[in-house]
């Protein structure tokens, strides 16, 4: 690849006003799955959400793993291969996950 199509490809990396920006974000976002586990102070109020919980947080946790992938890690601006091996270990790993909870959630261990 040529230089001046190398110089092409190549993106703008965000300013640090943006990495601020993404470190608002996921620090809302933090303290949103803090205050809704049922320790903290606001979560014992919030026991409506039942089978929603553990949903809600892994939905919360995977917007903070992107965030982190896209920016912090330079996914966003590298080569697209790295970020589909990323993500197809992150779909892996979730889908291992949610079997394992529909396992251990449907399963009795009398076998009654």
């Amino acid at each position: 690849m040529s230089t001046a199509a190398a110089h092409a490809h190549e993106h703008e990396h965000p300013t640090p006003k943006t990495y601020a920006k993404i470190a608002a974000v996921l620090c809302v976002i933090t303290a949103i799955e803090f205050l809704l586990f049922p320790a903290s102070p606001v979560g014992k109020h919030l026991l409506f959400l039942g089978d929603w919980f553990v949903p809600i947080l892994l939905v919360l946790s995977a917007i903070k793993f992107a965030l982190v992938a896209m920016f912090y890690m330079h996914l966003k601006f590298d080569n697209p291969v790295f970020t589909r091996l990323l993500v197809g270990g992150l779909f892996i790993g979730a889908g291992v996950l949610v079997s394992l909870l529909v396992l251990f959630t449907f399963s009795h261990p009398l076998g009654v």
